[in-house]
């Protein structure tokens, strides 16, 4: 087998894996609040590395040995990301309402840091998505040290993907929000009903993953 195709086709599918609705819907939440590109891609950067993390450990361990998650653990799997996804959409409900009632208590927000919620949520993401990149790689891969290759380069392409994607579906949006970068600035109605429609997305997305 040809690394070099095998590298392109990890490289390539892991870039696809990053546009998946729920991964798309859970980092545009986690992104919705920051104000410049730079900002955003971080969220998407580090949901990839969480990504990636947990795939390159769960599906490679379990490609190398030969096992399979069970299906009912998958789908329990799956089952967490829609509650994730479920209390990120939420999450942007509370902080619009907090922006919009004065009366609202304050949720404080940090410094400037790396994103570490996004790299667990995407942690979650990972492991929720190890069942069938295992079952690809164990029914495509000759080798475990082909199932390896394949995996990492599958992390890598998904964390590319999603740092590219993430600044272009948040950014404008957070733009929008404040264009002047202030947190105390009003939101302007049309991005308050472009956040409530984000909310309510991932909300929906993750009710249909929870089966309700």
């Amino acid at each position: 087998m040809n690394t070099w195709m095998v590298m392109g086709m990890g490289m390539l599918l892991g870039m696809q894996h990053a546009t998946e609705t729920d991964h798309l819907a859970a980092v545009a939440t986690l992104a919705s609040r920051e104000s410049s590109l730079g900002q955003s891609a971080r969220h998407g950067l580090a949901w990839g590395m969480g990504h990636g993390l947990t795939l390159a450990t769960v599906a490679g361990a379990l490609g190398a040995l030969g096992w399979v998650i069970p299906p009912s653990l998958a789908n329990q799997l799956e089952q967490a990301v829609g509650l994730m996804l479920v209390l990120l959409g939420f999450g942007v409900l509370w902080r619009l309402r907090e922006r919009a009632d004065p009366t609202t208590p304050s949720i404080a927000r940090p410094p400037a840091r790396w994103p570490l919620r996004s790299a667990v949520v995407g942690m979650v993401h990972g492991l929720a998505g190890s069942a069938a990149l295992t079952l690809l790689v164990a029914s495509t891969m000759p080798t475990p040290a082909w199932a390896a290759v394949y995996v990492l380069v599958f992390a890598l392409g998904s964390m590319v993907g999603m740092a590219l994607l993430s600044g272009v579906v948040a950014w404008p949006m957070a733009c929008l929000a404040r264009p002047t970068g202030k947190a105390s600035e009003p939101i302007a109605p049309l991005t308050r009903h472009a956040q409530l429609a984000l909310a309510v997305f991932s909300m929906i997305m993750g009710l249909r993953l929870m089966g309700a």
